[in-house]
């Protein structure tokens, strides 16, 4: 399946139905007064996040979603039916966010207009959570709604209200405990391929994985999800090579787990570029846990492994460096350990506490 992280869509709530104009008809009956009853409600637009689901490719297919409209009324004081309601089902992680519109007046130095602030309109963290975006419109009345003291036949009914429609943008930012950042060709898909059992693309060369991967840990008897998105460059916070996008997958980990590769020109310059975007991007990705490893450990010797370490220590104010090998899995097991304490106090920290039942919130796995 595809992973796509970002679809813009059009949504349109059903109008409600036109109200009847009709008058009682029956033998013996003169006068028997208006019985046109009123149109039903428009159907709303819904959004759900389901489980299951992982990515948002379906809206690439399908961008424009509308509602059933109201059921005309009747004669004989029938109401027409309710337009059905029309539910969007989304991946956990989902943001909904208005479409910008130009600021009229407004003007850069090239001369394109301002654009407003995207608003965020909905955030789905958790399976079953259900939004309702649009409402429908309300039915048009009949005519016996209009009959007054002075006014006893009246003709008139109303048409029902039209439904809301707007164009929205639909972001994915997927949930995991664990993410992994890096330069680009760090050795993050060979890890996160040794850890789990993701079959991520593996290659000698920079941007080989271009999309975000999930993975399930197994460890000392324990489960928790990693996942690894592309290579980070500099200016990465501010969308260079759409690296704030890359970002937001991250954001809602709660430890980071920072993956250098040892035979770069300079590893510890390769630490500070992806710490600076970390604190650049407004997400508080800086003020995570975090963990650091040196990878490909399996291509310099111990004794060199252990001065790039040491460096690493001293001149970028790191406490402790993981040497490692993604490849050979050499030091792995102890990077996992150390993760293992950091995910238990993250857990316990900001979370909601159980519900009266004891039910735990929900988690990706």
């Amino acid at each position: 399946m595809h992973f796509l992280d970002q679809a813009k869509i059009f949504i349109k709530s059903g109008r409600g139905g036109p109200g009847a104009v009709s008058f009682r008809r029956e033998k013996y009956i003169e006068y028997g007064g208006p019985d046109g009853g009123n149109g039903g409600k428009g159907g709303d637009i819904i959004f759900e996040a389901v489980a299951g689901l992982n990515t948002l490719i379906d809206f690439r297919y399908t961008q424009h979603f509308k509602a059933q409209r109201g059921q005309p009324g009747a004669g004989k004081n029938r109401y027409g039916a309710g337009g059905e309601d029309l539910v969007i089902k989304v991946p956990v992680g989902t943001q909904i966010l208005s479409d910008p519109q130009p600021i009229e007046g407004t003007e850069d130095e090239d001369g394109y207009p301002e654009y407003e602030e995207q608003q965020l309109l909905a955030d789905f963290t958790e399976v079953g959570q259900r939004v309702v975006l649009l409402r429908g419109g309300d039915g048009g009345r009949g005519n016996l709604s209009y009959k007054t003291s002075t006014n006893r036949a009246p003709r008139q009914h109303g048409t029902g209200w039209p439904g809301q429609e707007m164009w929205v943008w639909l972001r994915l930012k997927l949930l995991a405990d664990v993410g992994l950042v890096g330069m680009p060709n760090a050795g993050k898909s060979t890890f996160i391929n040794q850890v789990t059992n993701t079959k991520a693309k593996v290659g000698a060369y920079a941007f080989t994985t271009t999309k975000p991967q999930l993975g399930v840990v197994q460890h000392r008897d324990r489960e928790f999800v990693l996942a690894d998105i592309p290579g980070l460059i500099e200016g990465a916070a501010e969308g260079a090579g759409i690296g704030d996008r890359f970002l937001g997958h991250i954001e809602r980990c709660r430890v980071l787990l920072h993956l250098i590769d040892a035979t770069a020109d300079n590893p510890v310059d390769a630490f500070r570029i992806v710490q600076d975007e970390l604190a650049a991007y407004d997400g508080g990705l800086d003020e995570k846990p975090q963990l650091v490893a040196l990878n490909k450990g399996d291509l310099l010797g111990q004794e060199l492994m252990e001065d790039i370490a040491a460096q690493l220590r001293d001149e970028a104010g790191v406490e402790d460096v993981f040497i490692i090998s993604g490849a050979t899995g050499e030091g792995v097991p102890a990077l996992l350990d150390a993760v293992l304490p950091l995910l238990g106090d993250a857990k316990t920290q900001g979370q909601e506490a159980p519900d009266e039942e004891g039910e735990a919130p929900w988690s990706p796995i």
